[in-house]
């Protein structure tokens, strides 16, 4: 269980032309190309011209070695152009020249290129440990709650964009908050920082979930209020699972509904839904949250905007409740990933920052019931499932 955070779509991104390190046959390629240009010669009964062939082996180490065997490489070429064994064209001064200029160019591109590469790699780290640092990996267990969530920024290169989420366990229970920034990318992410410090300082605060989203709403205020115009608000819902895991309470801020998953069933759970954040109107008209009381093996999918406004090449918005059906019998820390296989292949370009969330209580033990992930599912002490 836990959380999957990553930048990439499914090897759409990534690739060594876009940053990654140089694959293996990149690498094999000058000494294929040394081996076999010496092989034809040698093996041919009269001398071929092919000899300038060679000169190219400096410039491809460049994409794949260091200064050092990129120097290697050129005193190898330059060697075995001037051995008359292998009848290479019998180059000239000034063809031997021309190789050993692009020879010692490539060295000092190489030279450059790795101070580059290091100095890329140190930044990465940094902003890496910036960004897991806003959203940490997820715990398998919050209390009483099995968690596992997925994120995937819709920028790429990033590891936190727009979206976020958090599960929290405090003096009032779990406590749950998924939400989306207006925006996306690196833009979001300080809103995003500034949401969760203050729904973390809220959960051993705040008595009641809705003024932990009075809090998050004032936190938006106040961060906007120094710039004009600044348009800035995030929707989210919130949840709080009862100490038992027997129930819980959903207070929604303009974001998707979550799902409960019943058995083989998916029901949307029905709640008002309260303003977005950041548009100061919580403090006048809080928003009215809803109880739900859960069975043994019920489980809460919460999915931002990116997974239920994808289309496919028709049009057609992703069925996440439909889908989710299909695929309610995964255990609870594969779920989010089968849903988001299932979203690439339903729209194979999501342009948007995709977050999945999965929320298993559990309670009082119920001897031989197991839920979806194979485990002894725990009853709410004897309270019946229901509504409100």
């Amino acid at each position: 269980m836990g959380v999957s955070v990553s930048p990439r779509r499914s090897g759409r991104e990534g690739g060594w032309l876009r940053g990654a390190p140089a694959p293996r046959w990149m690498r094999g390629l000058p000494v294929a190309l040394l081996v076999g240009v010496c092989a034809v010669e040698l093996a041919s009964p009269e001398p071929l011209d092919i000899g300038f062939l060679l000169g190219a082996i400096p410039s491809l180490a460049v994409l794949s070695y260091g200064p050092v065997a990129t120097a290697a490489f050129g005193c190898v070429v330059v060697a075995l152009l001037s051995l008359p064994v292998l009848r290479l064209d019998h180059p000239g001064n000034v063809d031997l020249l021309t190789v050993v200029f692009v020879a010692l160019l490539s060295v000092l591109v190489t030279l450059v290129r790795s101070r580059r590469d290091a100095q890329l790699v140190t930044v990465r780290s940094v902003a890496e440990a910036v960004q897991l640092a806003v959203l940490p990996p997820l715990p398998e267990r919050v209390g009483v709650v099995r968690c596992a969530g997925l994120y995937r920024a819709a920028q790429r290169g990033t590891l936190v964009g727009g979206d976020f989420f958090e599960v929290r366990d405090g003096p009032h229970g779990v406590r749950a908050l998924m939400g989306d920034v207006q925006g996306h990318g690196l833009s979001a992410v300080g809103t995003v920082a500034s949401l969760l410090g203050a729904f973390r300082e809220a959960v051993l605060d705040q008595r009641d979930l809705e003024t932990v989203a009075a809090r998050l709403d004032r936190r938006l205020v106040v961060d906007s209020a120094a710039t004009e115009h600044a348009e800035l608000f995030a929707t989210a819902v919130l949840l709080e699972f009862s100490g038992d895991g027997g129930g819980v309470r959903v207070v929604s801020c303009g974001h998707p509904h979550p799902l409960l998953l019943r058995g083989g069933t998916v029901v949307e759970v029905e709640v008002e839904a309260g303003t977005p954040l950041g548009l100061g109107l919580l403090d006048a008209a809080a928003p009215t949250g809803r109880t739900l009381r859960l069975d043994p093996g019920d489980r809460l999918f919460l999915a931002s905007d990116g997974v239920s406004e994808a289309r496919d090449e028709s049009g057609a918005f992703y069925p996440l409740a439909e889908r989710l059906a299909a695929l309610a019998a995964e255990p609870t820390a594969s779920l989010t990933e089968r849903v988001w296989d299932d979203l690439m292949r339903f729209c194979p370009s999501v342009d948007d920052d995709v977050t999945m969330l999965v929320l298993a209580p559990r309670a009082t033990r119920v001897p031989g019931h197991t839920d979806a992930d194979g485990e002894e599912t725990h009853a709410p002490g004897g309270r019946s499932s229901g509504g409100e």
